[in-house]
């Protein structure tokens, strides 16, 4: 069994996690044994102190690998920022955007590959060969294994414009700003003209399901999607393709995805962000308590017999949760099964 996920943060991250414990502990052989390939955003990344940094790629590596931090969700756990306060003292780089002295470590690394001529998707596969040894540490040597794909080796960098007149990197709204200044749009640098990755729209295409974690829809899912051959991949090709929605009751889970979608005009709500996806879906999941009124009916603008919508609880509050949101996404896709190419 081959599954595919595009991913982005850390709700992406949590969700993939529960996906390979679920996996694990299934009874049927197919998904004990099953390839998860996870397509990472990389329009989060940006160079700071000469070094290229990837937070979504390290988040997801950092909590499949058993390091992150999870009470932040992001970075590592056990850190220190010595580094990052001699820099601070000496007066350069961005005082906001505070990297630890492990984390460091993977970004010298990454950017001493880069510099060497290796490719990203090279470099996410050196970096694997210490965090995800074998395909995932939390496992038994013959269960699930997990690949981590950059959605491109081409640089892409999110530029958020504001409604001040200010055109910003994303990772300065985010972080600095905190979303509290308002967006009036996106812009991502360099997509366009930006190649899938290798492998990754093989792993789209030929995969049993893929599914659609509940990451931002608009700048880590949606920018993945807006990668040349992505999304036909995904509309076109034969793999079930299943979403969660990371909206419960007109509120967002985590982070500042409500901020994102008032900037392109969609509205905060379970079916608002089916609508970016519809063209792609075959079923999207609701969480049972905040939309259960929806379970049964029909994402707007979905293809003839797709876009059916499930309810099903989506709060990843505990492991086991996540675990079991990871399963209700696979059975649906599963019993889909694949579309005539």
């Amino acid at each position: 069994m081959h599954i595919s996920a595009i991913a982005g943060g850390v709700g992406g991250a949590r969700f993939l996690r529960g996906l390979l414990a679920h996996l694990a502990a299934s009874p049927d052989p197919a998904r004990r044994s099953a390839r998860v390939t996870a397509v990472v955003n990389t329009g989060d990344d940006t160079t700071m102190h000469g070094l290229r940094i990837t937070p979504d790629l390290d988040t997801v590596m950092y909590t499949l690998g058993g390091a992150v931090h999870e009470e932040q969700g992001w970075g590592r756990r056990d850190e220190s920022r010595v580094v990052s306060s001699e820099l601070a003292a000496y007066g350069t780089g961005p005082d906001w955007f505070t990297l630890g002295d492990r984390d460091l470590g993977t970004h010298v690394f990454r950017t001493q590959l880069l510099r060497e001529g290796l490719p990203l998707s090279g470099v996410v596969e050196r970096l694997c060969e210490r965090w995800l040894p074998g395909g995932h540490p939390a496992v038994a040597p013959d269960g699930p294994t997990v690949r981590l794909l950059p959605m491109s080796d081409d640089d892409v960098e999110t530029h958020v414009h504001l409604a001040d007149g200010r055109t910003v990197h994303f990772q300065e709204w985010w972080v600095r700003l905190r979303a509290s200044v308002p967006a009036t749009g996106f812009t991502q640098v360099g997509v366009d003209g930006a190649k899938p990755a290798p492998g990754v729209l093989d792993a789209l295409r030929e995969a049993d399901a893929v599914l659609l974690p509940p990451s931002n829809p608009v700048v880590s899912i949606g920018t993945v999607l807006g990668v040349p051959g992505v999304r036909e991949a995904l509309r076109d090709g034969g793999a079930p393709v299943v979403g969660v929605s990371p909206v419960l009751g007109g509120r967002v889970v985590r982070g500042m995805a409500d901020a994102c979608l008032s900037a392109i005009g969609v509205e905060t709500s379970a079916l608002g962000v089916a609508g970016l996806y519809a063209d792609l879906l075959d079923t999207w999941l609701v969480d049972d308590d905040a939309d259960g009124a929806l379970h049964g009916s029909t994402v707007p603008g979905a293809a003839p017999g797709r876009g059916r919508v499930l309810a099903r609880p989506l709060l990843m509050s505990s492991p086991q949760a996540a675990a079991d949101l990871a399963g209700a996404a696979l059975d649906a896709a599963l019993a889909t099964g694949r579309r005539p190419s």
